[in-house]
């Protein structure tokens, strides 16, 4: 048995030239692991925009919503963690589907090895990112929110998860931050062997010690220009493709 994750799927966003087209790829993904598959970790970002009304949610996934509740009926553990354009996900998913959402950074076992996983935002040193960051989490932002009618309120989202999106740069000096979070993280547990992130958008793998040790930082790339994912076998953690 094996666990996987990936990332920043960003399905429905019109970063993608062909929306659809990404969510049949996600889907033939979730099909390839469907066999080995323990567990799949989404680690944040999986649609470009979300957020729950009490009876109204975004339309349109049918595709993705329907192979991950043919892999719950199977067994298959299904973990979100909120990223900085799904941060609204509440009750809709678990309900609907058994899956465990996941709001902070986590360590956990997973077939006895120690993993630190996180969407990645919480490293990201913007001060305006860090205040929008703030707000989007405050539940008075989230009610005041939700009392705009769905009409506005999404079609406004998507305009500006489109014209807002910044290029992210993997050079080495805009890693520092998320090497110094990963760091923090491996001081606090040092049990910890491999820490995933997201939110870069660029796969990555790097040493946080001497080369071929443990613990390893692994960056997963985004399914805008670099679909990603990981495969962890007990064994090996591995780039797996999509």
């Amino acid at each position: 048995m094996s666990i996987y994750f990936t990332a920043d799927a960003h399905l429905g966003g019109r970063c993608h030239p062909d929306p659809p087209a990404v969510e049949r790829r996600m889907v033939r993904w979730l099909e390839s692991v469907h066999l080995d598959a323990q567990a799949i970790w989404f680690l944040g970002d999986t649609f470009d925009y979300w957020f729950e009304y009490r009876h109204v949610i975004p339309k349109g996934y049918t595709r993705f919503f329907g192979k991950l509740a043919e892999l719950a009926d199977d067994g298959i553990e299904l973990h979100f963690f909120t990223g900085n354009h799904d941060v609204w996900l509440f009750d809709y998913l678990p309900e609907q589907l058994g899956a465990v959402i996941h709001r902070t950074p986590l360590i956990v076992d997973l077939l006895g090895t120690t993993f630190f996983l996180a969407h990645g935002d919480e490293a990201d040193p913007n001060p305006a990112f860090r205040l929008l960051r703030t707000l989007f989490r405050s539940p008075l932002c989230q009610s005041l929110y939700a009392a705009i009618h769905p009409r506005w309120s999404m079609a406004f989202a998507h305009r500006w998860s489109y014209r807002s999106r910044s290029s992210h740069s993997c050079k080495p000096e805009n890693l520092t931050p998320y090497i110094d979070f990963a760091q923090t993280a491996v001081q606090s547990d040092p049990d910890i062997a491999y820490l995933i992130f997201g939110h870069l958008h660029c796969p990555l793998e790097l040493p946080l010690s001497p080369p071929n040790t443990v613990p390893r930082l692994f960056i997963l790339g985004d399914w805008i220009t670099s679909p990603t994912s990981l495969r962890w076998d007990g064994q090996t953690l591995s780039y797996h493709p999509c």
